[in-house]
């Protein structure tokens, strides 16, 4: 009998596909790239890289030597991305040797150099997203307690179950259920392209705390829009923090 598969979703970095939605790329509203299938490239497993066509570039681009080499794609040739009268240097690749010979001409867009990307007509955040990647936010029942130093956090009877692929679920905990009086908010924030912009809280009962262990999203994306308000506890994160489902413990470190 072949193993239970944890995730199915794993893409051998290296893969080549044709994307199904429209891409786009903006630098202080002058649009860079525009394709309506534009190629997605696995440098790694967990989300594509965004290759255009030359055709489906709205800019010049200028040679700028070599590049880095990828372990995937081989040598790359860096360009610098000229709009009219500004330069963004070496904000495009391109990998002629790549093993799939559909994408040597292609050209990349590094992501940072560029405010603004859409697919279709809704802003992408953070990173290319990955048409395997699902997001549910599951209304459940399950009784789910916090611990910490042997104090109770947080006690609910009506999470929002956030379920991504690939990763364990996640149990969202309405604030009235949440000891809030013992959490203080922390500069830390991170960024999901599926769900938004977490904000991080201190967790602390009398001499005992624990930085950036608890998160939450106030505006998320609307695939998590039930979450928002809702606050997470990272069990994973120390053994002191306890979490326990239905009475058992998740996620100890």
């Amino acid at each position: 009998m072949p193993d239970i598969i944890d995730n199915p979703f794993v893409i051998e970095p290296g893969t080549v596909q044709r994307g199904r939605t429209r891409i786009r790329a903006f630098s202080a509203g002058d649009l860079v790239a525009d394709a309506v299938e534009p190629l997605l490239v696995w440098e790694h497993p967990y989300f594509p890289q965004y290759f255009f066509s030359p055709a489906d570039l709205e800019v010049e681009l200028r040679a700028a030597g070599k590049g880095p080499r990828s372990k995937v794609l081989g040598p790359s040739e860096e360009f610098d991305v000229v709009i009219e009268d500004r330069v963004l240097p070496k904000a495009a690749r391109r990998y002629p040797e790549a093993a799939v010979s559909g994408i040597r001409e292609a050209f990349t867009l590094t992501w940072a150099a560029f405010d603004t990307w859409f697919e279709e007509d809704e802003i992408i955040h953070t990173h290319p997203r990955s048409p395997y990647v699902r997001i549910d936010a599951l209304p459940s029942s399950r009784h789910v307690r916090v611990v910490f130093h042997g104090e109770v956090i947080a006690d609910s009877r009506r999470p929002i179950v956030l379920a991504e692929t690939g990763l364990v679920p996640r149990y969202y905990l309405p604030r009235v259920d949440v000891r809030m009086d013992l959490l203080t908010p922390t500069d830390t924030v991170s960024h999901c392209p599926y769900k938004g912009t977490a904000s991080y809280w201190k967790v602390a009962t009398g001499d005992a705390e624990l930085a950036d262990a608890v998160w939450g999203y106030d505006s998320p994306l609307p695939e998590a829009a039930r979450v928002a308000g809702f606050v997470c506890f990272w069990p994973e994160k120390s053994g002191d923090l306890e979490v326990y489902v239905e009475g058992e413990r998740i996620g100890r470190p």
